[in-house]
């Protein structure tokens, strides 16, 4: 029985992600460097991976290319929470990775929040080995003068600061990754993000912390419930950036 040039392909691929070479969520060689890879067409490599799809081992999604089939980590938008938590409920497992630790002079939309100087850590959260999402956490001076870098490195702030917390106010939006989080987070430049843009107050109502974090958008995505009750024809605790208050 003759065997395709396709077929041998996919069964090369599908040892690789077996061996954890490609694990769940990540990224593949785009067609052309498979192509380069295997000696093969365009066509032919795209012939593979869809072999691959139909099995359910690949997926494909507009400006990422192909990746391991990975279920996408759902964050409902229904209260305060962390992405350590929501890994945890999605079965997967959770680590943080310190990049950076250090008292700063904070970003001109921080500083208005929180002061002049802050605490900056820069982190990147890993599902199962894996980057999930570049996380940047100011945190007021006088609160973060107490933490260490191990202590950013096990824990979250939300359980590490002595402040009663109240609530967050956050934006959710979509940009390029650019070479940054491209890097840290192992896609290409162009791919999409879901950029989450966060300020947590204390009970007081004072903001005691700012953060952003950068996820890849095939990894994840939020979940918001419809309450019968709105107000102005939106779902109540979501409004439309720009709506005057």
């Amino acid at each position: 029985m003759r065997t395709f040039r396709y077929h041998q392909i996919a069964e090369d691929l599908r040892k690789r992600i077996a061996s954890g070479e490609f694990a769940a969520g990540k990224l593949l060689p785009s067609e052309a460097g498979l192509g380069e890879l295997f000696g093969a067409s365009r066509v032919t490599i795209r012939k593979a991976l869809e072999v691959l799809r139909s099995e359910g081992l690949v997926d494909s999604r507009q400006g990422f290319g192909w990746f391991a089939a990975a279920d996408r980590v759902a964050q409902p938008l229904t209260g305060l929470s962390t992405i350590e938590k929501q890994l945890a409920q999605a079965g997967r497992n959770s680590e943080r990775a310190i990049l950076d630790f250090q008292f700063a002079l904070a970003p001109e939309h921080v500083r208005t929040l929180l002061g002049e100087k802050v605490l900056e850590v820069k982190r990147v959260n890993l599902a199962d080995g894996e980057p999930f999402a570049r996380v940047t956490v100011w945190c007021r001076e006088d609160l973060g003068a107490k933490l260490s870098r191990s202590d950013v490195e096990r824990a979250s702030f939300y359980e590490l600061l002595e402040v009663p917390i109240g609530g967050a106010k956050q934006s959710i939006g979509a940009q390029v990754a650019g070479p940054t989080d491209a890097l840290l987070l192992g896609v290409s430049e162009t791919s999409a993000v879901l950029v989450v843009r966060r300020t947590t107050f204390s009970l007081a109502g004072k903001p005691i912390l700012v953060s952003e974090h950068v996820f890849p958008g095939h990894l994840t995505e939020f979940i918001v419930d419809l309450p019968t009750s709105i107000t102005k024809g939106l779902p109540v605790g979501l409004r439309l950036v720009g709506e005057t208050d």
